[in-house]
């Protein structure tokens, strides 16, 4: 029995979490992205893993309490130790995919990392609600350069002069009514254009389906868009099958994803009911593949997620199986006005995995924007924008999402703007582009927040690394934070803040740290 007495009491809990769970180890297994026999391997106690996170990952599929996370945590760690290992932190890190839950309670009693030389200044500005979050770490992954992601809301051609990873087709005139008003006459020449320019520029490029055309839902209701679109599902799904395959099969290699609906759990843009659906991207999906076997196919954008009504359209789509057909799951992920700290995108990524944990969700999670109402809201001020901006992405990552496309590029009328098109980039946009250069090539590692990863009080903080060197960087949403610096220091604008007595000052404006 490996890790002696702690291991067998592990793997007790382990099999009781099971056999009451009433899952076979082979079905916890693919919930949990485990192989049968490891699952069998570690309910038996035949072996004890390195890391706490697979035995996470089982015990959620098996719908553990927090007190048995808590306690199995405490048999793990002692297992560990018994058999030589080095328990690692922080102690309950979490697992990819629907079945990471953020256990914030167990975690503040649990971790007890210390940062020397740390300190809290006293804010200078009233304080920003309240914002917690889990801290997890794992085996560093990469930060993949086309997670900077941008939405088009221009049909120009034009793409962004500052960096940028990705482009995603959307209020550009390339929706379904726009490409194909009458049956079967299809009109290229915007996507033409918009393909054509993100190509030369690099930029791999989403495309949205959506707008229904009047003539293959007459009678639906219309959709958000002044332009006779319906938020209708087709009448007949022939008329769908034969315009995915048309796209499909001119940008053969020039698009890189599909999106098969934008906000399909809202009615102003889907009405029908789930089934159908579900069968849309099931259809569309092996048409996509048949005809561009390398395209990534993200399921429809579910939005209003922080509104349960909302979130159960998003379930009931899982349960029906609809996400099987995807490479990606699309959700709005945004803060409620894009003037609050980005950070409160986290009680609704919390929602999400909750939500994809009940049913049948998707690991790879991909945030297409923000919800409808964002260009109602009013302008940000712009030094405010610009940390705001950089900290959207931020926080995406520390709620492990693998793409994040920010909302928008080419207008300038939505609350933060990167660059209107044709027009010079803002100091939001370099502030996005610089964070893309601090991360190019990176891998991420862990995120934590506050006393419950051993920081202080309202202080954020990710790791990385580089070619085998770890970097820091740190942001605190409101007030001002002292923070250990034992190397050197580089804010978003390009400045180096003044290191004193071995520390540098935090705020609001995210700031790299190296050794």
């Amino acid at each position: 029995m490996a890790g002696g007495e702690h291991g067998r009491a592990l793997a007790e809990l382990l099999e009781g979490l099971k056999r009451r769970s009433g899952h076979s180890y082979e079905r916890i297994g693919a919930k949990a992205h485990l192989s049968r026999s490891t699952v069998h391997r570690y309910c038996s106690g035949v072996s004890v893993p390195a890391a706490f996170g697979p035995l996470e990952r089982i015990a959620t599929v098996c719908e553990a309490e927090r007190d048995e996370l808590s306690k199995l945590f405490r048999l793990w760690e002692r297992a560990d130790a018994a058999r030589g290992g080095v328990a690692s932190a922080p102690p309950v890190p979490r697992p990819r995919g629907r079945n990471r839950i953020r256990w914030w309670p167990l975690l503040a009693s649990l971790v007890m990392v210390t940062v020397a030389g740390a300190s809290a200044v006293p804010a200078a500005e009233p304080a920003a609600p309240a914002l917690h979050a889990a801290m997890w770490t794992e085996f560093p992954s990469p930060v993949d350069s086309a997670f900077f992601g941008v939405t088009a809301n221009s049909e120009t051609g034009l793409m962004p002069t500052f960096g940028v990873g990705a482009v995603r087709l959307w209020d550009s005139e390339t929706r379904w009514q726009n490409l194909e008003p009458e049956r079967g006459r299809p009109v290229w020449s915007t996507l033409d254009r918009l393909v054509d320019g993100a190509n030369q520029a690099g930029l791999p490029v989403l495309y949205v389906f959506g707008g229904t055309p009047g003539w293959a839902a007459p009678g639906g209701p219309p959709s958000a868009y002044p332009d006779g679109s319906r938020a209708a599902p087709p009448g007949d799904l022939a008329d769908w099958d034969a315009f995915v395959g048309k796209v499909v099969e001119r940008y053969r290699g020039r698009i890189e994803s599909y999106e098969l609906w934008d906000m399909a759990n809202h009615p102003k843009y889907f009405t029908g009911p789930v089934e159908r659906l579900v069968e849309m991207v099931r259809r569309a999906s092996r048409i996509i593949k048949a005809g561009d076997p390398g395209a990534t196919v993200v399921c429809p954008s579910m939005g209003h997620l922080a509104d349960p009504a909302y979130r159960r359209v998003m379930e009931r789509f899982g349960e029906l199986r609809g996400y099987e057909s995807c490479d990606a799951a699309a959700v709005k992920l945004h803060p409620g006005r894009m003037a609050d700290p980005p950070e409160t995108m986290l009680a609704v990524a919390d929602e999400v995995q909750r939500s994809f944990h009940r049913t049948n969700g998707h690991a790879n999670l991909w945030s297409t924007g923000p919800d409808f109402d964002v260009p109602l809201q009013p302008p940000v001020d712009p030094a405010v924008a610009a940390d705001h901006a950089a900290r959207i992405f931020l926080t995406g990552l520390y709620a492990r999402f693998k793409r994040m496309y920010f909302y928008n590029w080419g207008s300038d009328r939505v609350p933060i703007v990167l660059q209107p098109a044709g027009g010079p980039p803002t100091r939001a946009a370099a502030h996005v582009e610089r964070l893309g250069r601090w991360l190019d090539g990176a891998k991420i590692r862990s995120c934590g927040e506050g006393t419950r990863a051993g920081l202080p009080e309202n202080l954020w903080r990710c790791r990385f690394t580089r070619n085998g060197m770890e970097f820091r960087i740190a942001w605190a949403p409101s007030g001002t934070v002292r923070l250990s610096a034992p190397g050197s220091a580089e804010r978003l604008d390009g400045t180096r803040p003044e290191i004193e007595s071995g520390s540098v000052e935090v705020g609001g404006s995210p700031v790299l740290l190296k050794p």
